[in-house]
């Protein structure tokens, strides 16, 4: 009822005609009988709605940075708009280029040589009378500390951090092979503590001497002295020796022409690696019986059970590699949003 006639095509229940409905693609859909009007998915109209939802301010972000033609063809100051652009983007591709380079320089060890100032001192305890409260045999306490000079930070290093190993050689004839030594070595349980004591009874001065074992960090080892005179290196990492002896196999064009993988050695390889010719997977084999473990630290030191001695405290700088606060700056640079990056990168300039 209410229906215009001729508007179904045909009589009522007679489905000859076509239903008006949305039109999809210009035309209009066949209905087959009993069949209602198309309706879409509930589920895909709201992934269709999502959609749109996302791309929508991408569309807005790209159109609001870019002027179009007309408009900067209006306006002649839009220029400067644009040069802000290009200027963003290069400051994007310039940020992206150090963040690359850092993250590469970071997988490498930053290191700076500091100045570890070493104390050594001792105490006197001599032995009283029968009867009192005190010690009944004379004993010193021999102390061994130390710390950084022009430590930054509020962390401080612990003195033994430093070390893989100290021993202490006492005097072998006032103490006996199987008491003159006192040894430590690190251990992975090892607790960090910020000196050494040692012990022993004695009411007269006792020689000794300290061996401190740098705990390098990548290790670092000991040339042959054949080897070192020639590649001009004594101690270092293993890295850096591999880097020199290919420097000296290329400035001496000791690499075979043809074959690339052989190495013909000169009169000076033939008498370190007793070999005329090897090839290059051979170098880390036959270096390995070339390199030895550092030298350590010799301190020799004198206990004095003088009253008058008992306040004097030895003092010796030796040099020790610890991070570069530069490893620090560049692990937060890396870890801070783009816009803390790009507000760091504006201050500098």
């Amino acid at each position: 009822p209410g229906m215009p006639p001729g508007r179904m095509g045909g009589p009522m229940g007679v489905m000859g005609g076509q239903m008006p409905g949305p039109s999809y693609g210009g035309g209009s859909i066949p209905m087959r009988p009993g069949m209602g009007p198309p309706s879409m998915d509930a589920s895909r109209k709201r992934f269709l709605h999502q959609q749109q939802q996302q791309e929508a301010p991408k569309r807005r972000k790209m159109a609001d940075k870019v002027l179009p033609q007309r408009i900067r063809d209006l306006v002649p100051e839009s220029q400067a708009y644009m040069d802000l652009l290009a200027f963003e983007r290069k400051l994007d591709q310039t940020i992206a280029r150090k963040r690359m380079e850092i993250q590469e320089a970071i997988k490498k060890p930053i290191m700076q040589k500091r100045k570890l100032r070493i104390y050594i001192s001792n105490t006197f305890t001599p032995s009283k009378p029968e009867g009192e409260e005190s010690e009944k045999v004379s004993s010193w306490e021999l102390r061994v500390e130390g710390k950084l000079l022009e430590e930054a930070g509020k962390q401080k290093r612990k003195f033994s951090s430093f070390f893989k190993s100290l021993v202490i050689e006492l005097d072998k004839e006032l103490y006996g092979p199987d008491n003159h030594l006192v040894e430590w070595h690190r251990m992975p349980t090892t607790q960090e503590t910020d000196g050494f004591q040692v012990k022993r009874p004695g009411d007269v001065n006792v020689k000794c001497t300290l061996l401190l074992m740098l705990d390098h960090q990548p290790p670092q080892y000991k040339l042959d002295p054949r080897l070192a005179r020639l590649l001009g290196v004594h101690t270092q990492t293993r890295a850096s020796i591999m880097q020199a002896l290919w420097l000296y196999i290329k400035n001496n064009k000791l690499q075979d022409s043809h074959e690339k993988e052989f190495i013909n050695c000169n009169r000076y390889f033939r008498q370190i690696f007793n070999c005329p010719r090897m090839r290059f997977s051979e170098i880390p084999m036959k270096l390995a019986g070339l390199l030895q473990h550092p030298d350590p630290i010799v301190i020799n030191h004198i206990i004095s059970v003088d009253p008058t001695d008992q306040k004097k405290t030895a003092c010796y700088d030796i040099d020790v590699e610890v991070d570069d606060p530069l490893k620090t700056q560049m692990n937060s640079f890396l870890s801070s949003a783009n816009t803390v990056l790009a507000n760091k990168l504006f201050s500098v300039l």
